[in-house]
């Protein structure tokens, strides 16, 4: 059984004490492929080490983050172009609209996102979007958008059954992780209701770790429980969810 989890960032701090000994973990948990979003230029040693560490599992998206959108977002999405001029990565992303810590950067958020959209498009790559507190402002943005080159992951989504329905429009994935798990997470509720195509599978980890880890510091191997619990949702076994899912990263990310 191969599981994939497509939104996990590998090269934070939280695991600067042990992240061998997560990668094991995850690795002997089966899960066997790591797609790894930027955040910014801070971070881009860290993940090309990651890379090198784990070649055959780690697989680098290249983009800036929407709460690390500052002053300075110009130059660092300069930083984004040179590197998708000069190698391969598979998406661009993570990048979006956070409206939950600081709304007072909106229009140079908005600025960066449409900025990313279109080197996704440049390069042929899936964009990996971020919500937060921010689903109307996304969706403005993808229609001025859409077309048949814009494709991607909606991550750690949150939404309602409508604003599922909307994402897919936009030729998005959701992507579904610890929240899933969540009893106030509410997506459990509907998630059968949309065809497991349209799936994948996440941790976002460090951060929102799924039941019973709730609370405390994600990891990879936890997008087990993810798996496990969609499994309990739409009534097939894990190892379904988990050969369609994969499947589904395969065809977004072209690997």
């Amino acid at each position: 059984m191969i599981i994939t989890d497509t939104h996990t960032h590998l090269y934070s701090e939280a695991f600067d004490e042990d992240r061998a000994e997560m990668m094991v973990r995850a690795i002997e948990a089966g899960v066997s492929r790591f797609f790894v979003p930027a955040i910014d230029s801070t971070y881009t040693e860290a993940m090309l080490q990651l890379e090198q560490d784990y070649p055959e599992h780690v697989f680098l998206m290249a983009g800036l983050h929407p709460t690390h959108v500052k002053n300075n977002y110009k130059e660092e999405l300069a930083h984004v172009e040179d590197l998708l001029s000069k190698r391969t990565f598979y998406a661009v992303g993570e990048t979006g609209i956070d409206l939950y810590w600081d709304k007072s950067t909106l229009g140079i958020q908005q600025a960066a996102f449409k900025h990313q959209i279109k080197l996704a498009k440049q390069y042929q790559l899936p964009v990996v979007i971020h919500c937060r507190d921010a689903f109307d402002e996304i969706f403005d943005v993808l229609e001025t958008e859409k077309s048949d080159d814009l494709f991607g992951i909606f991550h750690c989504f949150t939404g309602s059954l409508e604003q599922a329905h909307r994402a897919m429009g936009y030729n998005m994935k959701l992507g579904i992780g610890g929240v899933a798990t969540f009893k106030n997470g509410k997506i459990d509720q509907f998630l059968n209701q949309i065809d497991l195509e349209h799936i994948v599978l996440e941790t976002d980890a460090p951060y929102l770790a799924p039941v019973p880890y709730r609370g405390k510091r994600n990891e990879s191997a936890y997008v087990k429980n993810v798996l496990d619990k969609l499994a309990e949702i739409y009534g097939v076994s894990a190892e379904e969810i988990a050969k369609i899912t994969t499947e589904n990263s395969k065809a977004v990310f072209k690997i």
